[in-house]
């Protein structure tokens, strides 16, 4: 069978904020995983990921219906027919490694440009690891 498959780096991820209204009743398997980029805090309390060459920590999730994309756009600020700069984040192919370095899959993700995380004073988190859990 073939899944959507989302990486997911921060409200989405099992255990966080937004996972159990956007994602639970969808989801038909997770695991975790590792993306190439950089990961930063928003000042707002949520990530934002930018292309880039280090280690970011999260979680592929697995839908069988492409549905559950709209309602994830929906809460990314993103939308297929905008100016990519009206969007907040971009929907984009991106490559997945399991944590040991092997190619798992390209997956869809959520990543925010240089230029909108920069206007948005974003901090780098070096780690490559976002929670919400205080």
């Amino acid at each position: 069978m073939n899944y959507i498959q989302v990486f997911v780096y921060g409200t989405l991820k099992p255990g966080e904020v937004n996972y159990q209204f956007y994602c639970a009743e969808y989801v038909v398997q997770f695991f975790p995983a590792v993306a190439k980029g950089l990961l930063y805090k928003l000042p707002v309390g949520y990530p934002a990921m930018t292309k880039g060459n280090s280690n970011v920590y999260g979680f592929v999730l697995s839908f069988q219906s492409p549905k559950v994309l709209s309602k994830l756009d929906k809460l990314e600020d993103y939308c297929q027919e905008r100016a990519p700069e009206e969007n907040e984040y971009q929907r984009q192919i991106i490559d997945t490694f399991s944590s040991d370095g092997k190619y798992l899959a390209r997956v869809w993700s959520y990543l925010m440009s240089p230029e909108k995380e920069e206007l948005l004073n974003a901090q780098i988190l070096p780690g490559g690891f976002w929670t919400g859990k205080t």
